[in-house]
């Protein structure tokens, strides 16, 4: 297995959100087998910060959201920072951007007019494709529905 875990997945590891048991179990499950650590790309970093910050924002503006404080976004942030250097956890992993825009557009150009994908998601299921993974870790219904689409190209999603 050779999982790829959008930012979505990614939040879970380190805030207190819907589903962050089962991502730690994935993650432990990783780790536990001797499999490779998770490829983190640029996106990954850059969307992460933002997703945090992204959670306490929503979380101060609407009583549906799960609570996340200033404190925990710091938490949260400085232990991705730290997790970032540990090899045993993620790996850095360069993305030849010509290869991600072409996988990009063949899946923008066959399912984004027919389900409406946000670039957040054709952004990650064309990493994960670009990257070989064959497994797609999220807890985001909409990117999770397009790597089922991608199935047939080798994608499959967590179960």
């Amino acid at each position: 297995m050779k999982p790829y875990a959008d930012t979505n997945f990614l939040t879970r590891l380190y805030l207190s959100l819907p589903g962050t048991s089962e991502a730690v179990q994935e993650m432990d499950r990783l780790r536990n087998a001797g499999r490779e650590a998770l490829p983190i790309t640029w996106y990954h970093r850059l969307e992460t910060i933002n997703a945090f910050q992204l959670l306490l924002f929503t979380s101060a503006q609407s009583t549906h959201q799960p609570r996340v404080t200033l404190e925990q976004a710091a938490a949260a942030q400085a232990n991705f920072r730290s997790d970032l250097s540990r090899p045993t956890f993620f790996r850095e992993t360069p993305l030849v951007l010509s290869q991600l825009e072409h996988q990009f557009e063949e899946l923008a150009l066959r399912h984004t007019a027919r389900y409406g994908f946000r670039t957040y998601d054709l952004l990650h299921v064309a990493s994960a494709l670009t990257l070989k993974c064959d497994t797609f870790w999220s807890f985001d219904a909409k990117a999770s529905k397009l790597a089922e689409l991608a199935e047939l190209e080798g994608l499959k999603t967590r179960s």
